[in-house]
């Protein structure tokens, strides 16, 4: 199995367009410590020829451009992306599904209030009748398939993870989860053979639950959202912590570092990385931490064989 990280930013990528934090000016600056990422997404392939994409960021377009494997090759129209796979309905996941709307056949699976969210709204039939909408089953194994039902070598078990409600289809009025309902945010395990790999973008919290199941993986790409729970108030960029925002951060006693510290992870990635994240740049002493804690920060176009 081999897989490609398409884009390892959270959400407005690194640089975000509208921000002049430090981090983002020394991306601007072409510094090579600060190196640009596009919005999450990973690809994954078993034969190297069809391709399963795990959410569609905004920043598609030009992560299929900068992707050989991904580039038409067959015919006048043609691409290797055979299936889409959502994690939740974030836009941050799903706004790249606009730019596939070329009548162009791949099987689109998501959990069921996700899928629910896609087919309320109208903008999203611009992907046509070309494209399968299939419902995940939490807890269920599902061998992937193409539009024409052939198999694409692909295993994955959907896994509800603590988060939330996309920020679009927040209800105040339902209290403080705002209407989250377990599918809302979902992890993916990836199986191929005896081996198996996570990939858990968005995460709020880690239940024992969550660190028996990631026990024992070949690797687990996780959510890196934030560094320090109150890391964009504190700047001055924003009113939400990351836990209102459905993200854990990486430090602390109760962070994603000391949660890993006792799990069995051949190899530990970071990913949905927001641009005030001080782990983006090489040099700073947050990066050198997680680093040794044996984390590896993702960047656009890092590849692993499973």
């Amino acid at each position: 199995m081999r897989l490609i990280v398409l884009g390892a930013a959270a959400g407005g990528g690194f640089p975000q367009w509208n921000c002049n934090c430090p981090n983002c000016r020394r991306a601007r600056a072409g510094d090579p410590r600060a190196l640009p990422r596009t919005q999450s997404s990973l690809a994954l392939s078993a034969d190297g020829e069809r391709w399963v994409l795990l959410n569609a960021s905004p920043d598609l377009r030009q992560q299929i451009a900068s992707t050989g494997a991904l580039h038409p090759a067959r015919a006048a129209r043609h691409s290797p992306i055979a299936a889409v796979v959502l994690t939740s309905g974030d836009i941050d996941h799903v706004a790249g599904l606009l730019t596939m709307r070329e009548s162009q056949p791949f099987s689109l699976y998501a959990a069921e209030r996700v899928q629910a969210a896609l087919a309320a709204n109208s903008i999203f039939k611009a992907l046509g009748v070309s494209v399968a909408r299939r419902t995940l089953a939490l807890d269920r194994a599902e061998e992937l398939v193409d539009r024409d039902g052939e198999a694409l070598g692909v295993r994955i078990t959907p896994f509800a993870v603590p988060g939330k409600i996309a920020l679009y289809l927040e209800d105040p009025g339902a209290g403080a989860d705002f209407g989250t309902q377990p599918g809302d945010t979902i992890g993916l395990e990836i199986a191929q053979g005896g081996e198996r790999a996570y990939y858990i973008p968005a995460c709020a919290e880690f239940p024992p639950a969550l660190a028996r199941r990631l026990d024992g993986a070949r690797a687990v790409f996780f959510d890196g959202t934030l560094w320090d729970d109150e890391e964009m108030v504190k700047a001055g960029l924003g009113q939400k912590s990351g836990r209102r925002m459905g993200h854990m951060s990486m430090a602390g006693e109760g962070g994603t570092i000391a949660a890993f510290s006792p799990l069995e992870v051949g190899r530990k990635i970071f990913v949905h990385i927001n641009n005030t994240n001080p782990v983006l740049v090489a040099d700073t002493a947050e990066r050198a931490e997680a680093e040794r804690a044996g984390w590896e920060i993702a960047y656009d176009g890092m590849e692993i064989e499973l």
